[in-house]
């Protein structure tokens, strides 16, 4: 979040998403092949794939790009991380998954931490307080369409293998993504320097290969309630990255709020 909110100058927000989907779904595909993974077969396979990049590629790239542009990283890493509460839902409603008494508990101190971490420093002042602007309604746009990615991961590896989907679901995600970039936004690469270069290859590489692959490689046979819960730790990283890199400062709401986050990741990853 941090290095893609530091690229927006420099470039566009479709672009940053589709460069962030595009080459990460080439390098997992290509991988897959090297691991003589099989590849998709048959049009329900197919079909699963198509459903899954619209939801998790298109919509949830296109929803954080542009709602970063309007938001900052540490707010927007807030929002985006309300979607374990959604997949909490969706989890016992379509495969029964359930939480224990300590899980429940977690769940609900990462939402109390996460709400401490988003706090305004002026927070005391009521006057100053509004609804979401529409930056941030973008970024809750992308957390429901992570969590419906998430819950989408199940039936598209039973047709499917998870590395070949993961990858393919970047690929065809980004070809939205690409076509309204090149009709709305330019230019797209003239102000991009040496670092701006890097930028994209870390959110490419590591930010959606990397990241994507294993999320949803363990999403596909594990506890989505709680590998979905882990990325309670996203804004963690996200306000630690944005002090040493940006300079951001907390202020002592928002510690307390990193102590609650961490705690509540332990306890939902407690198997009773």
């Amino acid at each position: 979040m941090v290095v893609m909110k530091w690229l927006m100058p420099q470039t566009h927000p479709l672009f940053v998403g589709v460069v962030r989907l595009l080459p990460a779904g080439l390098l997992v595909v290509l991988a897959g092949m090297l691991w003589q993974r099989p590849m998709p077969q048959g049009w329900r396979a197919w079909s699963w794939i198509g459903l899954f990049a619209l939801v998790d590629g298109t919509l949830f790239q296109g929803f954080l790009t542009e709602g970063l542009v309007r938001t900052d990283a540490g707010l927007g890493s807030l929002l985006i991380d309300s979607q374990p509460l959604a997949v909490a839902v969706m989890a016992a409603f379509f495969y029964g998954e359930r939480l224990s008494r300590w899980g429940m508990a977690g769940l609900g101190l990462g939402i109390v931490g996460i709400g401490l971490i988003g706090l305004p420093a002026d927070w005391q002042n009521l006057q100053q307080w509004h609804w979401f602007t529409f930056g941030e309604w973008l970024m809750l746009g992308a957390s429901l369409s992570m969590a419906i990615g998430t819950i989408l991961i199940r039936p598209v590896t039973t047709y499917a293998d998870p590395v070949m989907a993961t990858g393919w679901h970047m690929i065809l995600g980004s070809i939205p993504l690409l076509g309204l970039s090149l009709w709305r936004e330019h230019p797209q690469l003239n102000e991009i320097g040496v670092e701006g270069w890097l930028g994209l290859a870390y959110v490419s590489i590591l930010g959606s290969a990397i990241a994507y692959g294993v999320f949803f490689y363990f999403a596909s046979s594990g506890n989505l309630t709680t590998l979905s819960a882990l990325t309670f730790s996203t804004p963690v990283f996200a306000i630690i990255c944005g002090r040493i890199f940006l300079s951001e400062r907390l202020t002592t709401v928002q510690w307390v709020g990193v102590v609650l986050t961490l705690i509540s990741i332990y306890l939902v990853s407690r198997k009773d």
